[in-house]
């Protein structure tokens, strides 16, 4: 029986546009322009720089991809306003936070030791993927990456659906129970993934979400992370290696400790959280086998000058591994300056990984 959440997800007419201007789903959806006068793909760039095959010039991160956001996986309520996702899940927009979060005290499970008896889970077979990834693929650049954002983490599914504090809880008083929920929610997502690629045209990645830290540490020790965390993680994301999907993870908090376990699992590519992960650390000791996206904050006061000198000092930096990826940010959303430093970016990584590489591309004079 189809619960009343997954009924409104069934009838839900998918060729319509349903994300509210403004919204971070409706800001991935749209359109970008194109990026042209490169000496090579953006896409084929931005998997060298993903996997570490000697890329062209460091990418702009965000920038320089397409993010797979379908309206069809209702994770969230859709549009993302206060309400409902199919799981029955009560979510909330929180303006200061960026986002929405579920609301305090929201219990889909009346006792963890029951979650099969009480959990509904989303009936994929009654949704129209097919009208959706019809609609969404049309704003895809096709010379951009296309990624599809896997929100909401096998272990973030978790204390959604209970409060957080029962969710650790079940790691101590119901490991073997909490194994089989883990591993039912993997053949979940996998079986999701599944229709995003049958049905969104070509995906090249995944970014994977499922935050496993605080500001001061991780949520586990790195033993009860690989006895129970990894496996089900693992095989979920084997699936995708599987399918020729690079992985990038999205995990928010001081999750370095993580670091072997996140190489051994696959993943290609972490965005550590900002301010509380070292960037410098984690690039002299994992810059050979992880790609990483560290930012680089444009200063409300810097002139051309200060900008392009910041980019070449943030190549200098941390260019020598070929694995990355530069997020420029400005604290007034400057397009201007936004725009300066692309530029820079651009012309000074690729002068640098020709001289890195022995290559003989020449830079191209941009007007």
């Amino acid at each position: 029986m189809t619960g009343k959440f997954m009924e409104v997800a069934a009838n839900r007419d998918y060729s319509k546009d349903w994300q509210l201007p403004g919204t971070f789903p409706w800001m991935v959806q749209q359109p970008k322009e194109p990026i042209e006068n490169r000496v090579a793909s953006v896409r084929e760039n931005y998997i060298r720089c993903v996997k570490g095959e000697e890329p062209f010039w460091m990418p702009a991160w965000f920038y320089e991809s397409n993010t797979v956001w379908p309206d069809a996986m209702e994770e969230h309520p859709v549009p993302e306003l206060d309400g409902y996702d199919w799981w029955g899940v009560y979510w909330q927009m929180v303006e200061s936070a960026g986002g929405m979060i579920t609301k305090p005290g929201t219990r889909t499970i009346s006792d963890f030791s029951k979650w099969k008896e009480d959990t509904q889970w989303p009936d994929l077979s009654v949704v129209d993927f097919k009208t959706d990834g019809e609609k969404i693929q049309k704003g895809y650049d096709p010379d951009r990456p296309h990624i599809y954002e896997c929100v909401e983490g096998i272990f973030e599914r978790l204390h959604e659906m209970i409060p957080f504090e029962e969710s650790l809880m079940a790691f101590y008083e119901e490991p073997e129970l909490l194994e089989e929920f883990f591993q039912k929610m993997a053949d979940y997502k996998i079986e999701s993934c599944q229709k995003i690629f049958k049905y969104y045209g070509r995906v090249d990645g995944v970014c994977y979400h499922d935050d496993w830290g605080t500001q001061r540490a991780g949520f586990f020790s790195n033993e009860m992370f690989r006895n129970q965390i990894m496996p089900s993680t693992k095989r979920f994301l084997d699936f995708l290696k599987r399918e020729g999907k690079f992985i990038e993870l999205h995990s928010c908090g001081m999750n370095v400790q993580y670091v072997p376990e996140m190489i051994e699992m696959g993943i290609d590519m972490w965005t550590p959280q900002f301010f509380i992960n070292d960037p410098d650390m984690l690039h002299s000791k994992y810059g050979r086998e992880m790609t990483f996206t560290f930012p680089l904050f444009i200063q409300p006061d810097w002139k051309e000058k200060d900008i392009r000198k910041a980019v070449d000092d943030f190549v200098d930096k941390y260019g020598e591994n070929g694995r990355v990826m530069c997020f420029i940010m400005t604290e007034d959303q400057n397009a201007e300056k936004e725009a300066i430093a692309r530029d820079e970016l651009y012309k000074y990584s690729l002068e640098y990984y020709n001289k890195l590489y022995g290559r003989e591309e020449k830079i191209e004079n941009m007007a």
